[in-house]
This record gives structure tokens, C-alpha cells and sequence, in this order.
């Protein structure tokens, strides 16, 4: 998996799409990717990484590729879902671009939707953490930007 030390990151980018709500529900509200890799090239999991807007402002942001298993078992859609940390707003529509930095754990289903609001309190402790030390001004340069749904890799 990519992480700090190896220089990998990888990129995803598409407008975001309304979902089932239940980050909101949750007390983390995402913004939702759909990921043309249904296959699972990249791996699911939850990562570190930022979030670039259409108007170029990156939001730090705790973010989760896979199926929702809690939700969803192995028949879900795979999708991108990040949670823009410190962010308030409306996205839907919106173009993001999601660099993923920092592999922070596999995905797994949870029993209840306690256990899953813990998981994601630290996720987002761990997210803060990673991105305290690798700036959004630090991302590598996108020869180009990948086409909507795709995952690129950078390194």
C-alpha cells in the first residue's frame, strides 16, 4: 500500500455524487466519487489525503474506498467517499480531485453503528495526524488529470 515513505500516491477524480446519506446520519458527512474499478485494482481501505476543489482549495480529508461493508457486505458499489475534515458546504456536483497518501487501514464491517462512529473518530484522528505533516502545497504535480472515476497512480 502507498504510503509516506515510498512517495505513491493515488488520485481519483469525479463529480461528486448524492449518496444514501448515511455519513450525515453518522456525523461524517462524504462526498461521494463513483469508481469505474469495480475489480478492486486499488485496494479498499481507508486512507489519509486531501481533496482538491474546482476552485483549487485543498481540504484535508479522511477518506474511504470500497463496498461499505458494514452497510452493504461484498455487494456494494465500490466508490470513493471522503470526508472533508473542517469543511462545511455543499459539494454535490462539484468536481473533486482525491489524493490518497497515506493507507490507514483495511475496510471491515462493524456490528453496530457505534463501533462504526469510533472507527471513523480515529480515522479522522489518524487523517489530521498525516496530513499535519505532509502539506497540500507538498502533492505531486498531475501531468494530467485522470479521467472521471479512474484511479491514477503517482510514484
Amino acid at each position: 500500500m502507498a504510503d509516506e515513505r515510498d512517495g505513491t500516491f493515488f488520485v481519483v477524480r469525479g463529480p461528486v455524487e448524492p449518496g444514501d446519506k448515511r455519513g450525515r446520519e453518522l456525523g461524517f458527512p462524504t462526498a461521494n466519487i463513483a469508481l469505474r474499478d469495480q475489480r478492486g485494482e486499488l485496494g479498499d481501505g481507508v486512507w489519509a489525503g486531501w481533496a482538491e476543489r474546482a476552485d483549487g482549495a485543498r481540504v484535508a480529508a479522511a477518506v474511504s474506498v470500497g463496498r461499505r461493508p458494514t452497510y452493504y457486505g461484498a455487494d456494494g458499489y465500490r466508490l470513493v467517499e471522503a470526508f472533508l475534515l473542517d469543511f462545511e458546504g455543499d459539494l454535490y456536483g462539484e468536481r473533486l480531485t482525491v489524493w490518497l497518501g497515506k493507507h490507514l487501514r483495511e475496510q471491515q464491517g462493524f456490528g453496530s453503528a457505534q463501533e462504526l462512529i469510533d472507527a471513523l473518530g480515529r480515522d479522522v484522528a489518524a487523517a489530521r495526524e498525516w496530513v499535519a505533516g505532509h502539506p497540500a502545497d507538498a502533492l505531486p504535480t498531475l501531468a494530467a488529470l485522470p479521467p472521471d472515476g479512474e484511479v491514477q497512480r503517482l510514484g
